[in-house]
This record gives C-alpha cells, sequence and structure tokens, in this order.
C-alpha cells in the first residue's frame, strides 16, 4: 500500500543519518476504502493525490508545532514522504484516509518524497499559524491554508534524499 507520511525538514535530515523515517504518532495516509467512499467520482491516481493533499495538510500542523516550540530554523516547507509497505492499520476514527504504521519505515521502501520549492515559504508559514484555525471552520484562516496549498510541491526521488537535505 502507497502510505503518505507528513513530515518537516529535521525529520527529513533524522531520516538521512539514520536510515529511517520515524512518524510522528505513526500517522499517514492512504487511499483507504473509506476515502474511496468519500468521493463520488475519481480513478486511484486522483485518489492518492487527495491523500497526499492530507498529509501536506498535516505536515502544516508540524510545521506549526515547530514554529511554536522556536524552531526558527525549520525551513517553512511541507514534507510528506511516501512509502510502500503492508504494515499499516486503519484509522476510521481519524480523517477518511488516515492510517497508523506500525513503527519505522526504511529508506529502502519510500517510493519518493514531495517537498515545497522556496517560493512558498511565505504561504506556508502563514498557512502553519493558521492551520488549526482552519480546522475549526474560520474562512479567513482557510483562505491562508489554501493559498499553501496552490503550491504544488515537488517531487524528489529517494536517491535524491541526502541532497535535498545538505541543499535545504
Amino acid at each position: 500500500m502507497r502510505i503518505y507520511l507528513p513530515a518537516t525538514w529535521p525529520m527529513l535530515a533524522r531520516t538521512v543519518s539514520t536510515g529511517v523515517f520515524e512518524p510522528l504518532g505513526g500517522t499517514a495516509f492512504a487511499l483507504t476504502p473509506k476515502l474511496r467512499e468519500s468521493y463520488v467520482s475519481g480513478d486511484d491516481e486522483e485518489l492518492e493525490y487527495a491523500a497526499l493533499t492530507e498529509a501536506a495538510r498535516a505536515s502544516l500542523r508540524l510545521l506549526a508545532v515547530e514554529f511554536g516550540l522556536g524552531e526558527d530554523g525549520t525551513p517553512p516547507r511541507r514534507v510528506v514522504v511516501a512509502a510502500d509497505t503492508e504494515d499499516v492499520t486503519l484509522r476510521p476514527d481519524l480523517d477518511d484516509g488516515a492510517v497508523r504504521v506500525a513503527g519505522p519505515v526504511p529508506v529502502a521502501k519510500i517510493a519518493a518524497v514531495h517537498v515545497d520549492l522556496p517560493e512558498a515559504e511565505h504561504a506556508v508559514r502563514q498557512a502553519a499559524g493558521a492551520v488549526d484555525k482552519a480546522d475549526l471552520g474560520d474562512l479567513d484562516a482557510e483562505f491562508l491554508v489554501g493559498e499553501a496549498e496552490d503550491f504544488e510541491l515537488a517531487w524528489y526521488a529517494p536517491s535524491e534524499l541526502p541532497f535535498l537535505v545538505e541543499l535545504g
């Protein structure tokens, strides 16, 4: 199963140094039966993109925590790690596409890394500060989150991960 793991730049750096990705709380997103049911139409590729988008929004939540803790060195970029594993449990109590990963994900299972480009940083920083309010229905906050989500995430192969982190 292809899963999408929300992350931040420091989490990528740890992945490069340890050889495993440690998902915070084991949370990931995937094309689950509940996610499929929540859409009237769409092929698998479109629904996979929906799961990726949910992971990108979760990345905003992680950034909000890091910024709140004074982690000013964290680049304001959404990060999503795509991996292939069958070691997941469905989480119908959370979002439609939420799953729980049983433990660390080895780099060998990573299929791709999706990251914002530098031009998205201003919008991502604003969205990270507004994502909680957006989740509660604040329309101004949702607008800020939408501004960040208008930026497409760049795709990187797993072999590019060390270079990506070094350039960051």
